[in-house]
């Protein structure tokens, strides 16, 4: 009996230390299944916060009060034209086509504080303007009238930046520009014209810093306010008819800083 009972005991025994067995397996492979995941979590996390990160360039940029720089440009420009009806006649047709033109000069930047900037600065720029009399729309003017000449302008604008975002922000600007002609190549087809212009212009864009420059693509308007138009001494064309015209300009303007 006793050697029964003894068997009995150790069987029991032995038992119960396989189950704690297991139990402690079970809880160490829990631990290490917990540890295991929180590892691939802190991974995931250190992954997600590096891929997330973005070298800001000249952060410090708006504390300083002073920009230069230069830009160039690419502008479509022609008149807007006016006449009168009563000696062009009813059925005539004054149109001014659009032509390119091309920019190029210095800016100076003068920053009021984080949101607000005066920009000012001295452009050339090379336009081609013309004036047609076409008998129809279906039949051009071969010989229109041409003024091809290079302009001296001093913008004056206002501009207003958004809040930056990382290495970019959106801007819209406006104000006014002075235009002088400086030289008019001469043609027998050349149509006279005031050599002053004010225009106002107005825009936006967007500013994008690079680590060595600031990158900044616009787009302008510009509405010319003074009448250019200047009457020939004699009436040879259609031309000596009109009393109105003024220049309209869109440019791509290219800015770096």
């Amino acid at each position: 009996m006793r050697r029964l009972f003894r068997n009995e005991l150790d069987s029991h025994d032995g038992w119960n230390l396989l189950h704690l067995y297991r139990a402690k397996t079970k809880i160490t492979l829990r631990k290490t299944g917990l540890i295991l995941c929180c590892l691939i979590l802190t991974q995931l996390t250190v992954r997600a916060q590096h891929s997330k990160y973005v070298r800001i360039f000249h952060e410090y940029y708006d504390e300083k009060p002073v920009h230069f720089g230069f830009l160039f440009g690419f502008a479509s420009t022609n008149f807007s034209t006016n006449g009168d009806r009563a000696k062009l006649g009813a059925d005539s047709i004054v149109q001014s086509p659009r032509s390119f033109g091309f920019q190029i000069g210095g800016l100076v930047n003068y920053s009021f504080d984080k949101h607000f900037e005066l920009k000012t600065g001295m452009n050339i720029a090379l336009y081609e303007r013309q004036i047609s009399f076409p008998l129809s729309p279906l039949k051009p003017d071969l010989n229109p009238l041409t003024r091809e000449s290079t302009w001296l302008e001093i913008p004056l604008l206002l501009k207003y930046k958004s809040i930056r975002r990382d290495n970019h922000r959106m801007y819209v600007i406006g104000g006014v520009k002075l235009g002088v002609e400086a030289n008019v190549k001469k043609k027998s087809s050349a149509l006279s014209a005031n050599t002053s212009d004010i225009s106002l212009e107005y825009g936006f864009g967007l500013e994008r810093f690079f680590q060595y420059f600031k990158f900044t693509p616009e787009i302008r308007f510009s509405h010319g306010l003074t009448n250019l138009y200047v009457q020939p001494t004699t009436a040879t064309n259609s031309f000596y008819n009109m009393n109105y015209l003024k220049s309209h300009t869109v440019s791509l303007i290219i800015n770096f800083e």
